[in-house]
């Protein structure tokens, strides 16, 4: 690989090389992450990093580097970016291209997540001759599959234990130590066909599912409405989706419909799921359902090392999305997001980051590495 000489071209490179998540319609042959592992492999072991590729999905691996230490014992600290990226159907710039252009760098990833990961690897080259000396034994992790059914760091979570994580994100360099937990609720109700002259000799899936909606619209979302988290605000609820029937005079036999829960750390009990696809099913017995929760986050702003990244300029903030560092909470590893670049230009037609910006971040990230 022709070794980049600058923060610049080593995003450049990175957009360069497609990486799209696979689920849905991702526009483009270019899905999965095993170019990008191996590619950021050679970069670490360059850099003088033990290097695995770690399969988690056929042909989707982790990348996991350790880099040396001149004793055991450390604290474990993760740098820990994703990969993929996502669809890149509807872009009105080219996606790989990477083109620099009004002091910015223009592409698919650009600003989520392979600015942010760029910023943490170009110092991490700045301060490689330091690292082995620091008081934290150093990893990083490219992350499979976040946008996407996190398996990258559910699998990595199970895997190792870290003292502390930074999974990157475009947070305007601000810790965004709490963030909403999500889940995609997937509806589906039956019915019985029939002539729609005789609705009473049929059973209305749609009419089922209305049912459903009006509980979720109304009487969960006014309980919602009620908690309210000092940091993240208030959980929110969005009916996303709904299809069925096949034609105005047949009676519905089925009905899907999907919705978005944004739940905060207070709600998040060990059985959440259970119980609300209970309360659902009081609704519609027959209901079939799915309910996968990403758990929200919440760290103690008073962690250590949140106050370091305080020390380079960072202050705590929550999110109302949600990213890997959940999965690593989750098992009870301290994390938090934190990247250069701005959410708003994550996911969009024309994503970019600025050079500024990623500047801003390699310096960032060399600051807290040399106060470790």
């Amino acid at each position: 690989m022709t070794e980049p000489q600058n923060a610049v071209e080593l995003l450049q490179a990175l957009i360069r090389i497609p990486s799209v998540n696979p689920e849905g319609d991702p526009g483009t042959d270019g899905t999965g992450e095993a170019r990008i592992a191996a590619w950021l492999a050679d970069f670490l072991r360059g850099l003088g990093a033990q290097v695995e590729l770690r399969e988690v999905l056929p042909g989707r691996p982790n990348v996991v580097a350790r880099f040396p230490s001149d004793r055991t014992g450390k604290p474990r600290l993760l740098l820990a970016p994703h990969t993929d990226t996502v669809s890149v159907l509807g872009m009105t710039i080219p996606p790989f291209a990477a083109e620099l252009r009004d002091g910015k760098i223009w592409g698919r990833g650009a600003s989520d997540t392979k600015g942010p990961m760029t910023a943490m690897l170009w110092a991490l080259r700045e301060m490689r001759d330091r690292l082995p000396t620091l008081g934290h034994e150093i990893w990083f992790a490219g992350l499979a599959s976040e946008e996407a059914g996190q398996h990258g760091s559910k699998a990595l979570a199970r895997e190792e234990r870290f003292d502390f994580v930074i999974a990157a994100e475009p947070t305007d360099l601000q810790v965004v130590h709490t963030h909403k937990g999500s889940a995609f609720l997937q509806l589906r109700t039956s019915g019985k066909a029939g002539h729609a002259s005789r609705p009473e000799l049929g059973e209305n899936a749609i009419a089922k599912m209305l049912r459903v909606l009006d509980f979720i619209g109304g009487e969960l979302a006014r309980e919602f409405a009620a908690i309210h988290d000092p940091v993240l605000g208030s959980p929110t609820i969005s009916i996303g989706t709904i299809r069925g029937g096949s034609k105005t005079n047949i009676i519905p036999d089925a009905c899907e419909a999907s919705v978005d829960l944004r739940f905060v750390p207070a709600q998040f009990t060990p059985d959440f799921a259970e119980k609300l696809a209970a309360r659902l099913r009081a609704v519609c017995p027959d209901l079939a359902l799915d309910l996968s929760p990403a758990p929200p986050l919440l760290t103690d702003p008073s962690h250590p090392l949140i106050a370091r990244l305080g020390e380079c300029g960072a202050q705590p903030v929550g999110a109302p999305w949600f990213c890997d560092a959940c999965f690593f909470a989750e098992r009870g590893m301290p994390a938090v997001a934190l990247g250069p670049g701005s959410i708003a230009q994550a996911h969009t037609r024309d994503e970019f980051i600025a050079v500024a910006d990623l500047e801003k971040g390699v310096e960032f990230f060399s600051d807290f590495l040399s106060r470790l």
